[in-house]
């Protein structure tokens, strides 16, 4: 496991993350203000220059870099446990619950053991990193109020306690457990099949990078209406107007922008995910590979 940590970090470590950020500080101003993405990017440009495209890069960069580092840490973890558990249950037959006289079998072999990676790699990275995303969006949204992170952190640490740093947390884990199911399921599936269909072992690094912008797109597609409704959140609680729950963050955006305004600034989305998600896994799995082969070389 120690292997996929180090391959995560030295990824996104590499990836040109900061060359993208400005295209999810325009997703985020589509999402909560202009409804276009060249309006979005004069709009950050009339406040802020130039510059302002890349406001919040640094707290982005300390947030993604353990986020995605734990995520595929613990999705190659759980993975492995999960077949090697569903392998030992069709031998030894399925774990069972007693209710009364009664022996039910759980079906857990029927289980996706990458769907199930998938969420645990979700709320694992979710759990851990939380506070960071709360400060990168403060940070965005508000910048006269929250002018650094550290004068970030203190206020919110001060004002209204850890909770603080966790509000948001569970329309997040509600918006991230079917994007990152989703995610690393279609990755999986899409590597295997290309595999197979191709008669490959391994794939190219251009390989790599197109099955990881069109998992990105198809995760990103399935689950941003969630992610919508968790903007609308945040900022309804910073303008002291917001929704009780994800349902009615929903139902104000289509009331107000009808069904399409539920995939509002979905565009700007796409144009951050795709090349991250390709990205991220073309650097991963050439980073695992070196380090596998490293580990290989070691123990001959």
């Amino acid at each position: 496991m120690l292997q996929n940590y180090k391959a995560a970090e030295l990824a996104i470590g590499l990836q040109t993350y900061v060359f993208l950020h400005n295209f999810s500080l325009t997703r985020m101003v589509v999402g909560v203000g202009s409804r276009h993405i060249a309006g979005s990017f004069v709009e950050i440009m009339e406040h802020n220059g130039w510059r302002g495209l890349w406001v919040g890069n640094t707290i982005n960069m300390i947030r993604i870099i353990p986020t995605q580092a734990i995520e595929l840490g613990t999705f190659e973890y759980v993975k492995r446990g999960m077949k090697s558990a569903q392998e030992k249950w069709k031998e030894d037959g399925c774990p069972k619950i007693q209710l009364g006289n009664m022996k039910i079998d759980i079906p857990l072999h029927l289980l996706s053991p990458v769907a199930i990676a998938g969420a645990a790699a979700g709320i694992a990275g979710t759990l851990m990193c939380h506070p960071l995303e709360v400060i990168k969006d403060r940070l965005t949204v508000d910048r006269v109020t929250y002018p650094s992170i550290s004068i970030a952190f203190s206020k919110i640490y001060r004002t209204e306690g850890i909770r603080g740093l966790y509000s948001g947390l569970c329309p997040t884990l509600i918006g991230m457990l079917p994007y990152s199911t989703c995610y690393y399921f279609m990755y999986d599936t899409i590597k295997t099949s290309y595999c197979r269909l191709h008669k490959k072992k391994s794939l190219s690094r251009p390989e790599l990078l197109i099955i990881g912008a069109l998992t990105g797109l198809t995760a990103s597609t399935i689950s941003f209406p969630l992610e919508v409704a968790r903007k609308r959140l945040m900022v309804g609680a910073l303008q002291g107007k917001c929704p009780p729950n994800m349902v009615a963050a929903l139902s104000e955006v289509i009331r107000e922008e009808g069904l399409l305004g539920i995939y509002r600034g979905w565009g700007a989305s796409c144009l951050k995910v795709m090349p991250n998600s390709g990205i991220t896994w073309m650097f991963y799995e050439a980073w695992k590979d070196i380090l596998l082969a490293e580990k290989d070389k070691h123990l001959d």
